[in-house]
């Protein structure tokens, strides 16, 4: 496993790890028709956050050695928070499946689906915070909206489906 050198990469995998508990849940759960289905969705949220980790880590790296004057260095900056709104992007779609599974898994597995879905949304604000103090980006800018955006919606979705379980 890969271990993270940054808030950016502790997002991605952390991520990662909860749509692989997710898949292993929605595939145990026999009496779920969609199961697989589900299981299948969860791997492939799984592919698509684990790449994030090491994005996230070039990205940064490339901010921090750009030279060649202020245009330079403010466009390293902005691609900088690229991978972390992406992994924004990939824990919610996480809490947002956790949130399906927690509703449709065999109910001895309820509470791990919902740790998941907490996991996922805890990323999502984590990452969120990164595109936040990025150097170039603005409190105005549209991605920090959207991460806000996504987060907040996360952290609902989260707590909606551990609520449920009461």
């Amino acid at each position: 496993m890969q271990t993270a050198s940054g808030g950016g990469p502790l997002a991605a995998l952390a991520t990662a790890s909860a749509a692989e508990l997710l898949a292993g849940i929605a595939r145990a759960s026999q009496h779920w028709a969609d199961g697989r289905a589900v299981a299948a969705q969860a791997e492939s949220l799984r592919d698509r956050a684990m790449p994030l980790a090491e994005l996230s880590v070039k990205a940064f790296e490339q901010a921090v050695a750009a030279e060649g004057g202020d245009f330079a260095v403010g466009r390293a900056y902005a691609e900088a928070a690229e991978p972390p709104l992406s992994i924004v992007e990939a824990a919610a779609d996480v809490a947002e499946l956790a949130a399906l599974v927690a509703e449709h898994c065999d109910p001895a597995r309820r509470a791990d689906a919902v740790a998941a879905g907490l996991v996922a949304a805890g990323c999502a604000h984590a990452a969120a915070e990164l595109v936040a103090v990025n150097l170039t980006v603005s409190a105005n800018d549209e991605r920090v909206r959207r991460a806000d955006l996504l987060a907040d919606d996360a952290a609902r979705t989260a707590e909606a489906a551990r609520a449920a379980r009461e």
